[in-house]
């Protein structure tokens, strides 16, 4: 098939089944979503956003578009944004990877940088602050809001969370990442609909706020937050497994060379956490376990895979030193 533009080849990610000696005890399946166009989940909300925003005249081709991100959704805001003539302006921080600021300064109309830190030592809340900022300073302004718009979950609830309904015929668990909420709300919607008796795991990192962990710095993006997202209020969440940055990493070295993914940072987590999960559970079947790997390991190369960031990051801790 011959598509205008490979923003148009959304969607339909590929599914894998990942074989483990230490998951013996379940039938894992990962949904991959760095197969979307700009390589991560958020393409299906940007995409789904703005297509519902200027069919209700929320926003018009006149409208600035503004968000807060450092990472894959003001990439992908920034791909849907120039394809559909819109103007977008992303708040980032000092925390953001090179990779992604060049995608989002040659992409975007304008990446505005806050190099404040706020009271939790991190950038997010000034990062807002300074939305608000642009909202009140520019007419006919928008802020796509991930953390707070029902549009979001509606994209993850009529897309991701559709397809994965439709490729297995029972599902008894799903494990996702959680930062702004949007992904696990509407899946989770979705799943629970489809399937009532699954069970909706929320998989955060040692350091956010979301669940009511203490703040602390986190050096891997894409899982957590120093806030807690107001959407999170219509998910549909059994149990919340909490994993620290060492087992991320560990896992995404893992994942690269033992199943040939090479995915970002939040997957390491969310496989962190159903190893840990069903680690010595016997079980009378075997559940159907699905896990959303949400974006690539390019954005993780100066991080999760690089040798001397991890040397250094994690020289007290003897796994690491295994990598």
């Amino acid at each position: 098939m011959i598509y205008k533009s490979i923003l148009e080849k959304l969607g339909k990610t590929p599914m894998v089944k990942i074989e483990s000696e230490d998951l013996e005890n379940i039938n894992l399946y990962a949904k991959l979503e760095c197969y979307n166009p700009t390589g991560s989940v958020k393409d299906r909300a940007a995409f789904y956003i703005i297509k519902k925003a200027l069919k209700l005249n929320k926003i018009n081709k006149d409208t600035t578009l503004i968000e807060s991100s450092s990472g894959n959704f003001g990439i992908s805001l920034s791909s849907y944004c120039k394809k559909n003539g819109l103007k977008f302006y992303c708040v980032v921080d000092p925390h953001i990877c090179p990779i992604n600021e060049y995608l989002i300064e040659t992409l975007s109309t304008k990446m505005i940088k806050v190099t404040e830190p706020d009271e939790n030592g991190g950038y997010l809340l000034n990062r807002i602050n300074k939305v608000k900022e642009l909202q009140k300073e520019i007419p006919n302004s928008y802020w796509v809001n991930q953390y707070g718009n029902p549009y979001n979950a509606e994209a993850y609830r009529d897309t991701l969370g559709k397809e994965i309904c439709n490729e297995l015929k029972n599902i008894d668990y799903v494990f996702l990442g959680v930062s702004s909420g949007g992904t696990i709300t509407g899946v989770s919607q979705k799943v629970k609909k489809v399937f009532p008796k699954v069970k909706i795991i929320a998989v955060d990192i040692v350091g956010s706020v979301i669940f009511g962990g203490s703040p602390k710095k986190r050096y891997i993006p894409g899982i957590g937050s120093s806030m807690v997202p107001s959407i999170l209020k219509d998910a549909k969440i059994d149990e919340v497994f909490t994993v620290d940055e060492a087992s991320t990493t560990k896992m995404c070295h893992e994942l690269l060379k033992e199943h040939n993914l090479f995915v970002g940072g939040s997957s390491g987590s969310v496989f962190s956490a159903v190893k840990k999960y069903f680690s010595g559970k016997k079980l009378k079947k075997k559940p159907n376990v699905i896990v959303i790997f949400a974006d690539r390991g390019d954005r993780y190369i100066n991080t999760v895979y690089n040798k001397s960031w991890c040397n250094n990051f994690y020289h007290n801790n003897s796994e690491m030193k295994k990598l």
